[in-house]
């Protein structure tokens, strides 16, 4: 396994486990020097699923793969029927 750097990360490719475009790492979230969120800059079509964000935290937790792309599970986005107070929680 080869260890990647943070910064080698940024600008990286972000795909849903079930392989659609989602965005690109803007930023790690670090706390007591570990990982604890991903900031993504979504795509344009992921934007009306979100609210028109520009951009969501996804939790550590739920990057299933980190190589030459991101795969984070799906789970982690918010589903078209969550109430906006849901959602809000989400947003960048």
């Amino acid at each position: 396994m080869r260890i990647k750097k943070i910064t080698e990360a940024l600008g990286t490719k972000v795909y849903t486990d079930s392989g659609d475009f989602f965005g690109e790492i803007e930023e790690a979230n670090l706390h007591e020097n570990k990982i604890d969120g991903w900031r993504i800059k979504v795509g344009g079509s992921v934007m009306s699923l979100i609210g028109g964000a520009r951009g969501v935290i996804i939790p550590h937790q739920f990057v299933r793969a980190i190589s030459d792309i991101f795969i984070i599970n799906k789970a982690a986005l918010p589903s078209p029927d969550s109430d906006a107070e849901e959602v809000s929680e989400a947003l960048v």
